[in-house]
């Protein structure tokens, strides 16, 4: 009976002191750690998401680029953090998926050592070109893959980019092996496609939709089921004759594991708040970005996202024989 009446005593005081906890947060400034330079995508996501939410939690959220490792260093560093609401970070596509399977001595595990608050944005992926490959669309573009093999040259923007994990799930599916051309970061490997110097590139809209805009490259597809608002006349995957080709890169908010749940859920509302705000909206239509659904939006929602996206990247990885920290 003693120890009955301890369990529960330590459980009423454990939940005493996290609603104390909620109760009081927050009062200080958050940081939001952002794997990115500042700048890039995930860093403009993230500064547009934490001035909305600092309106709603009534302070400020301060943006701290952590760079290195394709993201993994911020990952690690709040993976350790004091679990008390106020250190956040927007996780990635690469950071929380692809690499699991891009390096064997990931020193946190995406599943188990955070706590997550929601799905901030999904980003569509484009298959663009330079403009004098002969290829008009991606019928004709995937049979002329076919037939050159590895002539054709497939640039990225470095091992565990989007730009490459994106190129490896369609050169999987096309059942083709290009010349693999790294840079250092999509800016360069831009510069070469619209300088003729490389073939092919896939990456999200925000990176490549401006040029395609200005007509100095040639997009293909969109990878996804509709069409993107910002650039409406480029067909989708499904329309262009590769169904089977549908990938998005995502932005996903996280807290340190044993977060307590209180905090988890006041943060995950001043996401959705700052979500639907008129303003975020307008931006993301800017960027190409997208609201994710209703059902991503919650701790657990995300939390299966995650772990299905594992399952979608680590075999295509593996087969690709892709090692970021070897």
């Amino acid at each position: 009976m003693r120890k009955v009446l301890g369990f529960a005593l330590g459980l009423a005081l454990s939940l005493i002191g996290a609603s104390a906890q909620a109760q009081t947060f927050s009062t200080r400034p958050l940081t939001m750690v952002i794997p990115f330079a500042a700048g890039g995508p995930t860093d403009v996501i993230g500064r547009i998401i934490g001035e909305q939410m600092s309106r709603s939690l009534g302070q400020p959220v301060v943006i701290e680029n952590v760079v290195g490792a394709s993201g993994q260093t911020a990952g690690l560093r709040v993976s350790q953090a004091t679990p008390d609401g106020y250190t956040l970070l927007i996780g990635h596509t690469g950071t929380h998926a692809a690499a699991v399977a891009l390096n064997p001595k990931l020193r946190y595990d995406p599943l188990t050592d955070f706590t997550p608050v929601g799905l901030v944005n999904t980003n569509p992926i484009l298959v663009v070109a330079r403009k004098t490959l002969p290829p008009t669309n991606l019928r004709e573009f995937v049979s002329y893959l076919k037939a050159n093999g590895n002539k054709v040259s497939n640039a990225h923007a470095g091992i565990g980019s989007v730009s490459h994990t994106t190129c490896l799930l369609f050169n999987s599916i096309v059942g083709v092996k290009p010349t693999e051309v790294p840079y250092r970061g999509t800016g360069p490997a831009m510069n070469d496609i619209m300088g003729g110097q490389v073939d092919y590139l896939c990456d999200q809209i925000v990176n490549v939709g401006p040029q395609v805009q200005a007509d100095t490259i040639r997009a293909f597809a969109v990878a996804q089921p509709d069409r993107a608002p910002s650039l409406p006349t480029v067909p989708t995957t499904v329309e262009a004759g590769l169904p089977e080709y549908q990938v998005q890169v995502w932005n996903a908010m996280f807290l340190p594991k044993n977060t307590p749940q209180p905090i988890v859920n006041r943060l995950n509302a001043a996401l959705v708040e700052a979500l639907n705000h008129p303003t975020t909206r307008a931006r993301f239509v800017e960027l190409g970005a997208e609201v994710p659904q209703s059902e991503l939006l919650t701790p657990t929602g995300l939390q299966n996202f995650i772990k299905s996206e594992i399952d979608r990247w680590t075999p295509v990885i593996r087969q690709a024989g892709a090692i970021l920290n070897p």
